[in-house]
């Protein structure tokens, strides 16, 4: 058994692991991007609203407190093309590309590898047109498959501590993580993309349910093996790792009894390789319910903002404003339109990228999340600091920065140039090319301290989530493209040292002017 810190450390790329690893994919076994149940009903889903809200307003929203609405939404304005829509927008289907005689389907949210290893379950009351029941959602067909029927918001509310947004949603939906689809690529750092690929798919959700003014809220403090049973998952392949409510309404019925499930399902390759480091490590972040469920989530808001380094005056660099431009004279491009132009841009223009837009692009994307760690006081990130690597972009002099939310200012901290961007990222020559190159940085000996294991997985979502945030922030821009890539975890630490020494990178995210545009 390890703990998240030790996990981490097992996991961190560097030139000589990636050298010296001799690792090569078996394409013959490479697994399913779906889950397939073979004898479940389905209820097929017809039609959506396409959210036409500006995709820029509705990820800014998406960061606001849910409970400061004045006018709540009656259970029965969640209707069950809300809920498809939810879903779509978030994990679904948008777009299929044919290349070399095989068709490609293109999710809604990144992926590493394009793998799709995330999957959403509905937990739901009646809803308009939907019976209250336990749903996976199929991005294959768009339908849900039906899991369970009945109204079980009781069992997910009793797992999260009978926490109040979940008490009161008319609708949950949880996110899940089948470890070999990635794994199968990836290997043991797969615990790690499980959140990051959630938080992409979380973060469409979150600006899809704001668009459609619906409330939302990200719920990471439950029972796991509550939330396992409830949707028939077995954690050793498929594990829980966040929920969103939808929604306020009438208070769910009492827990009823849950009997075991083991519906069937399509096998996913040819044959399944374990990584046991992978379950391990989410096991050991899980909790047992009841006290225990709520004691953690008051340890979060006690702790307030860690794993964030602390700033003194005599460390200040040269600061830059980067002025983002306001919701009034912002890109109006829809937020559906942005989905489903996204894509993982790898060719860079040599024109320069203006300033006002890189800051719209941090300053939407680096809000906060509404969640319960924070009551929905989702006023900045609490367990990541946000670096960017620019070069090429107006009015900011290339060099290494570190972002400050509140000022909204990039503080210079050193030098930089195309070939050390490209080295950190993996060698990977599009970081090099990007103007932009977004690191995340969080104190993870600190918050596993503080939180234990469990807060690895908060520093991880909410890193994931922003990454989310800096896609469709980025594809609002007609001109902008980007990509999210990983990296030698201690080169990136040592290359924004001293400033930000002892804390590790849990994200990156690589943009600018697209070719072309």
């Amino acid at each position: 058994m390890v703990d998240a810190r030790e996990y981490h450390e097992r996991t961190n790329h560097s030139p000589e692991s990636v050298r010296e690893e001799g690792f090569e994919l078996d394409f013959s076994n490479r697994p399913q991007p779906y889950k397939l149940y073979t004898d479940l009903p389905r209820v097929a889903l017809s039609s959506v609203h396409v959210p036409i809200a500006p995709v820029l307003s509705a990820v800014s929203e998406a960061a606001a407190d849910p409970l400061a609405d004045a006018e709540q939404p009656s259970p029965r304005a969640l209707d069950h093309e809300t809920l498809a829509t939810l879903c779509y927008e978030a994990n679904g289907v948008v777009k299929t590309v044919t290349a070399d005689g095989r068709e490609l389907a293109f999710r809604a949210a990144s992926c590493t590898g394009k793998l799709y290893h995330v999957d959403l379950y509905l937990v739901c009351g009646d809803c308009g047109g939907l019976d209250a029941g336990v749903y996976h959602f199929d991005p294959r067909t768009f339908s849900f498959d039906v899991l369970r029927e009945g109204d079980y918001r009781g069992v997910v509310a009793e797992a999260a501590g009978d926490y109040p947004p979940v008490v009161d949603a008319p609708a949950t939906v949880v996110a899940t993580s089948t470890w070999w689809r990635n794994a199968w690529k990836y290997r043991e750092r797969t615990y790690r993309h499980a959140f990051w690929d959630s938080g992409t798919v979380l973060a469409n959700l979150l600006a899809a349910a704001h668009a459609l003014d619906r409330r939302a809220e990200v719920v990471t403090a439950f029972a796991d093996d509550a939330l396992s049973g409830l949707l028939g998952v077995d954690p050793e392949h498929e594990a829980p790792l966040a929920a969103v409510t939808i929604g306020h309404g009438e208070p769910a019925p009492k827990a009823i009894e849950v009997t075991p499930i083991d519906p069937a399902t399509e096998p996913l390759s040819e044959r399944v390789v374990e990584y046991p480091l992978i379950p391990d490590a989410w096991r050991q972040s899980t909790l047992d319910g009841g006290n225990t469920v709520e004691e953690w989530r008051e340890r979060c808001l006690e702790a307030g903002s860690i794993g964030t380094s602390v700033r003194t005056d005599d460390e200040d660099g040269d600061r830059v404003a980067l002025d983002p431009v306001g919701h009034g004279t912002a890109s109006a491009r829809p937020l559906h339109h942005t989905i489903v132009r996204r894509g993982s841009c790898r060719e860079f223009s040599g024109e320069a990228v203006g300033r006002r837009k890189l800051g719209t692009v941090l300053d939407r994307a680096t809000r906060g999340v509404p969640a319960d760690w924070n009551r929905c006081e989702a006023d900045g990130l609490r367990y990541n600091d946000v670096y960017a690597l620019v070069a090429g972009v107006e009015g900011v002099p290339d060099g290494t920065y570190r972002f400050h939310p509140t000022e909204g200012e990039l503080e210079r901290l050193g030098e930089v140039d195309r070939r050390t961007k490209t080295h950190l990222a993996l060698d990977q020559t599009w970081a090099g090319a990007a103007h932009v190159n977004v690191y995340l940085m969080a104190d993870v000996e600190r918050i596993v301290e503080r939180l234990g294991n469990r807060g690895y997985r908060l520093a991880q979502l909410e890193a994931g989530i922003t990454l989310g945030r800096l896609y469709l922030a980025t594809y609002a821009h007609r001109d902008l493209g980007g990509t999210g890539l990983t990296f030698y975890d201690c080169e990136v630490s040592d290359h924004l040292s001293p400033r930000d020494a002892g804390h590790v990178p849990t994200c990156l995210f690589a943009f600018g002017r697209r070719e072309g545009a």
